[in-house]
Order: structure tokens, then C-alpha cells, then sequence
């Protein structure tokens, strides 16, 4: 074959040879050979570890790449509370602007109203008292017959405080006396082996309808007899719970003296309780009557009478239901026979 030929044949050999595979592995570098040039040390970037694929390194939260980091104004302070960003928001707060105003606006008008429902500066009123004052009401609740001066005093056709007036009616000797009066009850029926948080709310319960059932009645009494006069329903409710201060006596001398005590004790604090009641009531009543005289229309006599009268009947009707288990001399003798 001369030399052009097999030049030729050469090349067509060369032109019909199978192309070689690509080797995608000669891509990648060993492992452990990653990113390194041959003659300087092994190094890894930062987050790879030794091998390939690389593995995700650690964060911690609050820190940069973490997901939902917000960075502050300096690095080294920490992440914004998830609370304080909702207040930083514009729309929250004027939503927190919007409600301390209404609230403010709502405590303005509770204020201004108040005094239509209840009369707080009146109630202040009743319980402007001292030590003197309480010392001096009780000794006249007990022992009325030696007061001579039952004039209440006014200042500007306003009374003056119950502390600089003892004559003045008073709200903080009935609630008081209410109180101390269930802490007797309570001491009475533990030494009878009958008490129970039952029982004793039971006997405040009583109290209470049995005197909202008598400052309504003389109240609607008051209004049918179209009668004016200075009492108002919280001298009313004030001189009603007086009884309590005597319901206290009388039961602390049951419970010492037996029936015989607790007769005796009815029996004073019955005409102590008239008496004050007709000599202090008549200033109001029958602001026309005479000092030791007791004129005037009969429907305000018989108001003034039925105000005194009712509180003995109250007196007996609530205590003697403490004692009513204590066997007589009667029943005794029934049970021995």
C-alpha cells in the first residue's frame, strides 16, 4: 500500500471511532479533598465538615441565620421580644391609645353618675365618726333616760358629722353591731354542738331581708301619708340597726344567765331602744312639737309610735330562735314523766 493510501485509511478510522464516556466522578474530589489545592494544607469552609456533601453546622436562636432573626441596632444587644414587636407596630398602638381613652372617658362617667345610684358622699357622711363618738352612742343606746339635749345641729342646712354630733344618726355602729352580732351567734352555737358556715349564713341572711323588709315598709309608709319630713331612707336604715346593738346584750346574757338572762336583757334594751327611738325621731317627725310635748298630726304620732314598737318585736324574733332549743321547767318535767 503506498503512503497516500494508508494516510487515508487512517483518518477514516479516526473519523468512525466511538466517542469516550465522560467520567462525571473525575468532576468531584475525594473526600476529605474538598476545595483544597495540591501542596497547602487541608482546610474545610466555614459550616463543612470532612466529606462531601457538606453538613448543615448548628445555630443557636437569636443568632445571625437563625429563621425569623431580626437584627437590632447593636450587635451585641439581643433579640427583640416577640411582645415588644407588636407594640412597636403603629396600628397597636393606636389601638392601646384608643382603649386607655375610652376607659378614661368611661371612669369620667361612672364618676359624674355615681351619686345617682349610690350616694358615696353621703355614705361618707354617716361614717365620719371617732372613738369618742362610738363610746358616747353606745353609753346613750343603753342608758337614754338621763339625756336632756336631743337637738341635732346644723351647719349651712347641712348636720354636722356624727363625731362632732352625738345625736346625728351614724351607718358605722349598726354595720359594726351587725358583724359582732354574728360572731356571737357563732360562739352561741358552737356551745350548743350546732354550728355550721350553713347555719350561720342562714342566721346573716335573716338579718339582712329582715331588715330591708322594714326600711322598705316604713319607707312606702312614708310616701302613701305624703309625709315630709327630714328623715331620708339611710337615717331610716341607721336607726333600724341600732336594734342590733341591743340583740348583742341580749344575747351575750342568754347565754350567761340561761332565759332568765336573756328576759331581763329584753326587757331593758326593749324600753332603752322606745325611748331613744321616740326622743330622737320626734326632732324629725314633729319638728313643731314642743320640747316635752308630743303634738302634732296623728298620722306622724302613729309613724313615730310604730318605728318604736317594731324594734323590741324584731329584737325578740331574732335571738329567741337561738335559744328556743333550751328545754323550760315544763318541758323537764314532760320528759321525765
Amino acid at each position: 500500500m503506498d503512503p497516500p493510501t494508508a494516510k487515508k485509511s487512517k483518518q477514516r478510522s479516526k473519523r468512525h471511532q466511538q466517542p469516550q464516556l465522560f467520567d462525571d466522578t473525575s468532576m468531584h474530589p475525594p473526600a476529605g479533598t474538598y476545595g483544597q489545592s495540591p501542596g497547602y494544607p487541608q482546610t474545610y469552609p466555614q459550616g463543612y465538615s470532612q466529606g462531601y456533601p457538606p453538613q448543615q453546622a448548628y445555630m443557636a436562636p437569636g443568632t445571625a441565620g437563625y429563621p425569623g432573626y431580626m437584627p437590632t441596632g447593636h450587635p451585641s444587644e439581643p433579640a427583640q421580644h416577640y411582645g415588644e414587636q407588636i407594640f412597636n407596630d403603629p396600628m397597636a398602638a393606636m389601638a392601646v391609645q384608643y382603649g386607655s381613652n375610652l376607659a378614661g372617658h368611661g371612669k369620667e362617667y361612672v364618676a359624674k353618675n355615681i351619686d345617682k345610684y349610690v350616694p358615696v358622699s353621703r355614705l361618707k357622711y354617716y361614717f365620719a365618726v371617732d372613738n369618742g363618738y362610738v363610746g358616747k352612742k353606745l353609753a346613750l343606746l343603753f342608758f337614754p333616760f338621763s339625756h336632756m339635749d336631743w337637738s341635732i345641729k346644723y351647719n349651712q342646712h347641712e348636720p354636722v358629722a356624727p363625731r362632732y354630733e352625738v345625736n346625728a344618726p351614724d351607718l358605722y355602729i349598726p354595720v359594726m353591731a351587725f358583724v359582732t352580732y354574728l360572731l356571737v351567734t357563732g360562739v352561741v352555737l358552737g356551745t350548743q354542738q350546732r354550728f355550721s358556715p350553713e347555719q350561720l349564713g342562714m342566721e346573716a341572711s335573716s338579718l339582712l331581708v329582715w331588715l330591708v323588709i322594714e326600711v322598705a315598709c316604713l319607707m312606702l309608709v312614708l310616701y302613701i301619708m305624703n309625709m315630709k319630713t327630714d328623715l331620708k331612707y339611710l337615717d331610716v336604715l341607721a336607726y333600724c340597726g341600732y336594734k342590733y346593738v341591743g340583740m348583742i346584750a341580749v344575747a351575750i346574757a342568754c347565754m350567761i344567765f340561761n332565759n332568765m338572762g336573756f328576759y331581763v336583757a329584753l326587757g331593758w334594751v326593749s324600753c332603752s331602744i322606745m325611748f331613744f327611738l321616740v326622743r330622737t325621731l320626734k326632732v324629725q317627725i314633729l319638728p313643731e312639737a314642743e320640747a316635752d310635748q308630743l303634738t302634732g298630726s296623728k298620722r306622724r304620732i302613729y309613724l313615730l309610735l310604730l318605728i318604736a314598737i317594731l324594734q323590741p318585736i324584731f329584737i325578740y324574733w331574732l335571738t329567741s330562735g337561738l335559744f328556743s332549743y333550751r328545754p323550760t321547767l315544763i318541758g323537764k318535767m314532760a320528759a321525765s314523766l
